[in-house]
């Protein structure tokens, strides 16, 4: 059996990289302070949490302000341009085949994906800092909504929707990352770290479909 060898690219610049950790880490906490809120009756430790979630709600959206305007004027593969393939989305749709053609980036077709989460993010991040204004006085948001009760289930019915969409996409992809990496047999998790993305090549690729066969 001939070896497998890969094409190695850097693709992701340490910016990016940083900006998906910071953005990674802020979603798994605000996840977990919901979490924890929810073994708490009310009182002052569900209180602590609740105003923890505020604050790291901040970071996110610190870190979205961040990775929307480098996704404007970053390298190439932090650009949000990097992203866009509606003709391999047009044609995965219509021939429902979603093996898109292996390239260094962002995925054509998980890409669609991606800029959804971004969008869905910015919405979860409004309606957060309206329901902290809301339901804690908080936030840039207090001056214009701090009074208005009446707002708060405007706010709170998309932010709890989108809530349980991230945690869906969070598991999901986890599991293509793995599902990926056993059935491709190339190194993907591993690019936000390093930066660098593995590509099997042609020789190897063809090798290892035969191996399948």
């Amino acid at each position: 059996m001939e070896k497998i060898t890969y094409q190695r690219q850097k693709v992701y610049d340490p910016a990016l990289r940083l900006i998906h950790l910071w953005n990674g880490l802020a979603i798994l906490f605000l996840i977990t302070t919901i979490w924890l809120s929810d073994l708490f009756d009310k009182g002052s430790s569900e209180t602590t949490l609740w105003q923890l979630h505020i604050y790291l709600g901040y970071a996110l959206v610190l870190g979205l302000v961040v990775r929307i305007a480098w996704g404007l004027v970053g390298p190439r593969h932090a650009r949000f341009s990097d992203m866009w393939h509606p003709a391999a989305w047009w044609q995965a749709i219509r021939h429902f085949d979603f093996n898109s053609k292996p390239r260094f980036g962002h995925h054509s077709l998980a890409s669609a994906a991606y800029l959804l989460v971004y969008l869905l993010l910015i919405v979860m991040a409004v309606t957060g800092l309206g329901l902290a204004a809301i339901e804690q006085s908080m936030g840039p948001f207090n001056a214009w909504f701090g009074d208005m009760a009446w707002l708060e289930d405007t706010f709170e019915e998309p932010h709890e929707i989108i809530y349980y969409v991230l945690m869906g996409f969070v598991c999901l992809h986890i599991a293509a990352l793995i599902w990926h990496e056993h059935k491709d047999k190339t190194p993907l998790a591993q690019s936000m770290v390093t930066g660098y993305q593995y590509e099997m090549d042609s020789n190897s690729r063809s090798t290892s479909g035969d191996d399948h066969a």
